[in-house]
């Protein structure tokens, strides 16, 4: 199956639009799950209205939140798709550019240092492109991102050393938690990443944080992990938007590699409730979209 490039850059500007409109279906069941549970008042409260707010933008063709984030597109390649690379990439790049005018969107990148921003939601290495490969044959699948800054600022670090164990992992991740507090638009996904490099690491909290809800770590190690935390986490009382109640988050999700033996990096990466994702999955008789 061979990969036309401009077919790519319209899908991929449709994905950019999509993910910033539409909530996924997990996470508007995870918003009834948490309202029928919250027991504090003013915590319920604040889950209705986050509630209506994505009915509201969904009726009226809004978007969900003035932030369209950090733009990532996740491409997995199946063995007998012809893709060139560079095309690709290419054409990603056009179509944030061309969302960002037609819709159009606020431009929300900027350089670094001098902080002039291009208004097209691109700049030096943004997007952010990540290429992985499965055995679906004839398979392209592209999945995007819209990663906001509030949530996105919710990013942690930690050089554990193995003599802190499990409970070395625990402790970091409730204490950044608790740090970032309301800053990040809760309820979350709070993503965890175990092992790896420090770069690896940071990449698998990504991961995590933007899996959807009711997927499992396949990590049997991991998975116990994530039952464990999520309890801690939602019995920090912090709540909708920092205000208090029992929803702090969705889920705490996490992701394993392995590692040297003489480190045990832990990171912590958290999506907000707005938690937004768009795919397109590729095949030779048609391009179908989802979540």
């Amino acid at each position: 199956m061979k990969i036309n490039p401009k077919i790519v850059e319209d899908v991929c500007k449709e994905l950019y639009i999509r993910a910033l409109k539409v909530l996924p279906d997990d996470i508007k069941q995870g918003f009834a799950r948490l309202d029928a549970a919250e027991t504090d008042a003013t915590g319920k409260a604040i889950l209705g209205t986050m509630i209506q707010n994505i009915k509201v933008a969904e009726s009226t063709d809004n978007l969900l939140c003035q932030d369209t984030g950090i733009p990532i597109y996740n491409v997995t390649i199946g063995p007998d798709v012809q893709v060139d690379g560079h095309k690709l990439k290419e054409a990603i790049v056009r179509a944030c550019a061309a969302a960002t005018h037609e819709y159009p969107l606020r431009s929300s990148v900027v350089h670094p240092i001098t902080r002039a921003n291009d208004h097209t939601n691109t700049g030096r290495r943004i997007p952010v492109i990540n290429i992985d490969f499965s055995d679906e044959r004839e398979v392209l699948r592209i999945e995007m991102i819209p990663k906001g800054s509030g949530s996105e600022n919710g990013s942690f670090l930690k050089m554990c050393v193995p003599a802190e164990g499990v409970d070395g992992i625990k402790t970091f991740v409730v204490d950044k938690v608790i740090e970032a507090g309301g800053k990040v638009c809760p309820p979350t996904i709070v993503g965890v990443g175990v092992g790896g490099t420090a770069d690896l690491c940071v990449h698998l909290a990504k991961i995590a944080a933007t899996r959807p809800l009711g997927s499992v770590c396949d990590d049997e190690a991991g998975a116990k992990l994530e039952c464990e935390l999520t309890a801690a986490v939602n019995s920090l009382g912090i709540g909708p938007q920092g205000l208090g109640g029992d929803s702090t988050a969705f889920a705490v999700h996490v992701e394993t590699a392995a590692t040297h033996i003489t480190m045990n990096p832990v990171a912590v990466n958290i999506q907000c409730h707005s938690a937004r994702r768009a795919t397109a999955t590729f095949t030779p008789s048609a391009v179908e979209y989802g979540f």
